[in-house]
């Protein structure tokens, strides 16, 4: 196929892409640059944009995707109380590295996750990508949990999922879904080194 015919496609699908798809994208936008910025905000967006993807996600069978979704929604109302918690103290929560126990916590998430949800996915749905369904969404449980604790590594995580879920929404069908993806998985990178001088700056204030 020449790239008169890809563009085409390209166009053609974007046209299709429904309002609401357009909507939880915007959303989702908000959500990262919020969250690269160490915004509390990311919070209520996240979860206006979450809300609308499972809608979608589940229209075309993605159902660890979707199950995803709704980890996100319970880790985005656990981050929001801790932040909530912390500012009502007048107190900053730390971003950090993470520590030995918790790195080994996060892959205990994201290798259990992959293999309970490819079981699930391929007994108990009509799923037909349960291997790259269940890869993106365990990846992505972890760096949430990671995110939740401001660890610096969650964007490691996030972009481990963020870089196998664009092929996939591309195949759904999700063109907007797949952009947005890229998108994250960009500011991902940015997100990294942004937390990085965060954590510098953090260590200079306390000596």
């Amino acid at each position: 196929m020449q790239f008169q015919e890809y563009f085409s496609l390209f166009i053609e699908q974007i046209k299709a892409t429904s309002y609401l798809e357009w909507i939880a994208v915007a959303f989702g936008v908000t959500e990262v640059m919020l969250a690269k910025r160490n915004n509390i905000l990311l919070y209520p967006a996240g979860i206006i944009g979450i809300l609308l993807s499972l809608y979608l996600k589940l229209k075309v069978r993605l159902y660890a995707e979707s199950l995803l979704s709704m980890y996100y929604l319970v880790m985005s109302i656990y981050g929001w109380i801790i932040w909530s918690k912390r500012k009502a103290k007048n107190e900053a929560l730390p971003v950090s590295w993470t520590s030995k126990q918790e790195l080994q916590i996060a892959f205990a998430i994201a290798i259990l996750g992959y293999f309970i949800l490819y079981f699930a996915l391929i007994n108990f749905t009509n799923s037909d990508v349960p291997i790259l369904d269940a890869f993106v969404s365990s990846t992505a449980w972890a760096g949430m949990w990671l995110l939740a604790r401001r660890k610096i590594e969650n964007w490691i995580f996030l972009n481990v999922s963020n870089i196998v879920a664009i092929p996939l929404m591309w195949h759904k069908g999700y063109v907007m879904f797949a952009l947005l993806t890229l998108f994250l998985f960009i500011v991902a990178i940015f997100g990294y080194f942004d937390w990085k001088k965060i954590y510098k700056r953090q260590l200079t204030v306390s000596s």
